[in-house]
Order: C-alpha cells, then sequence, then structure tokens
C-alpha cells in the first residue's frame, strides 16, 4: 500500500484505481518533494495515471498543478457557450465539444510528443446576442464581460507558474485576437496562443463545400451523431436557411433562419461525424505540440 504524507499529518491512500509511485516515502511525515504525473519522473511522487486518461485541472490537487506548472506542462483553455443549436441539438454543443476535444487532443499530444497537457475546465457562457430573438436558451455574456473572464483566466495561470497556454475557442464567432494581442504585447513571461479553429476546411474536406455550414449544420449534427447520438432530435432535423452577412456587427441568426439552424443540416451522418472528430483532435494535438516547442 503506498501512503503519502503531507505536512499537516493527512494522508491519502493510493493502493487502488491507478499507478502511483512513492519517492519520500519513508514515514516521517515530511511532505513529498515532488508531484509530477506519468512515468517521466523516476525518483518522486508521481500523481495518479488514471487507466490512460489525460489529466483534467479539476482532477487534480493543488501540488500536482504546482508540479506540473514547473515540468513546463502546456494549459489549454477550453472556451465554450451556451446558445441555441436548432430544435435538433442541445444547447451546450459548443461547451461540450471544446472540452471534449481539449481533454482528447491533450492526451494525444502526451502520447505522440510526450507532453505535458493540462485540460482545464470548460467555460459555458460567450458573447451571444444573434440568438436572443429566439427566446431561450442562451446565456449572453457581454463582450467586455468576457474578455474580463479570458484575461483573469489568464492571469490565474501565469501567477501559477504556466509559461505556455493554448486558448481553444469552440465559438468561432468569439472574437479574442486583440485580447490575446495585448496580453502578449505586456510580456506576461507566458506565451498565449489563440488558434483560429479549423472546422470549416475541415468540414469542406469531410462532407463538401458545396453544403452549407454556419451554425448547428451538418458539421455540428455529424459530430453529434457519432460521439452523443441520444441527445440527436433526428426528426426535427430542419431544411436549410438563408446565408447570412457574417460581417453585420449585429448580426441576427433570427433574421435568416426560422430555425436556429444556419446553413443546411440533413446532410449529416454518423460517419462524417467520427471522421470530423477524429480530425479535430488530431489538429488541436498537433497544435499544442508546436505552441510548446515555439520560442518567444
Amino acid at each position: 500500500m503506498a501512503v503519502l504524507r503531507f505536512p499537516e499529518g493527512d494522508s491519502a491512500d493510493f493502493s487502488q484505481g491507478g499507478i502511483y509511485f512513492i519517492g519520500n516515502a519513508s514515514g516521517d511525515g515530511q511532505a513529498a518533494d515532488a508531484v509530477r504525473p506519468g512515468p517521466r519522473n523516476q525518483r518522486g511522487l508521481l500523481a495518479p495515471v488514471w487507466h490512460g486518461e489525460r489529466m483534467r485541472f479539476g482532477d487534480c490537487t493543488y501540488q500536482e498543478i504546482a508540479a506540473l506548472a514547473r515540468e513546463g506542462a502546456v494549459a489549454v483553455v477550453p472556451l465554450g457557450c451556451t446558445e441555441q443549436q436548432g430544435p435538433h441539438l442541445p444547447v451546450d454543443f459548443d461547451t461540450w465539444f471544446a472540452e471534449a476535444v481539449v481533454t482528447a487532443a491533450a492526451g494525444q499530444a502526451e502520447a505522440e510528443h510526450g507532453l505535458p497537457v493540462l485540460a482545464l475546465p470548460a467555460l459555458p457562457a460567450g458573447p451571444a446576442p444573434e440568438h436572443r430573438s429566439f427566446g431561450a436558451g442562451y446565456l449572453d455574456l457581454p463582450v467586455a464581460v468576457h474578455e474580463a473572464v479570458v484575461r483573469a483566466i489568464l492571469d490565474s495561470l501565469r501567477a501559477q507558474g504556466f509559461q505556455v497556454t493554448v486558448v481553444w475557442r469552440g465559438c468561432g464567432g468569439h472574437d479574442l485576437r486583440h485580447l490575446v494581442a495585448r496580453y502578449t504585447d505586456e510580456d506576461h513571461q507566458m506565451r498565449v496562443h489563440l488558434p483560429e479553429p479549423p472546422f470549416p476546411s475541415l468540414w469542406s474536406a469531410a462532407g463538401g463545400a458545396a453544403v452549407p455550414a454556419g451554425h448547428a449544420d451538418s458539421f455540428t449534427t455529424s459530430i453529434m451523431l457519432a460521439r452523443r447520438p441520444e441527445l440527436v432530435r433526428a426528426d426535427r432535423i430542419p431544411g436549410p436557411s438563408r446565408q447570412p452577412d457574417w460581417s453585420d456587427p449585429g448580426l441576427d441568426f433570427g433574421a435568416y433562419s426560422d430555425t436556429g439552424v444556419i446553413g443546411d443540416a440533413r446532410h449529416a451522418s454518423s460517419e462524417i461525424g467520427q471522421r470530423l472528430w477524429q480530425e479535430s483532435v488530431n489538429w488541436l494535438a498537433r497544435f499544442i505540440a508546436r505552441a510548446a516547442t515555439v520560442s518567444g
């Protein structure tokens, strides 16, 4: 049985459910000198490896998070939103998808590139004014509030010692380029990366550029059919919408769609969704690996 003793005298029994190594296990009541995940550290206490699942920020103790930051772990922040997704999909799609892709890509980046990666919990709300006219199903944060929350998250990670952070947007309409540029210019000693979501190009390759896309479309519906089919109301998938003016600063989806769908959701399939899912994970895992090695 492996027991970790902390200075306060508390102990944790790690004999069940994971792989653990004890560094300072002399029984003298002193804190272990390191808390690190996986088999990389051969000399000290290792945090649990949960049967191959990637570590999430929320699953860790504060000591494990501190050790990961010291080890140079990449922190990945999934930003979601809560908004209508047509009559056939749940309103949490963007939040669920952002966190699910980040978690899967974090595990893949570690497995393929040997990188320590920590997946943060998803922020479930952001600016969503274009959905208000549908009357329900949205959490609409003002842009200034959203930016302030994201900045506070970055400040928190920097204060904990993280040196590389990736901000992953579940909603491509949330423009954080100016915030990230300002943060970088202020020289906070933490590199912040804001990748442009690759979803339009992934859909063009998998589903065909001729099928209009936009919101709650065949991309979104395919992902749901592949990963959460029990939540798809297949009998309510509507027909296509008119294409909106994406440059309109006062964009209202209700002016272009009676159902909330922008584009056409009728070309979705589980097979396409599985391909889109894997390509999304692959893309982000590669990006995390590049972000970890970029200097300056």
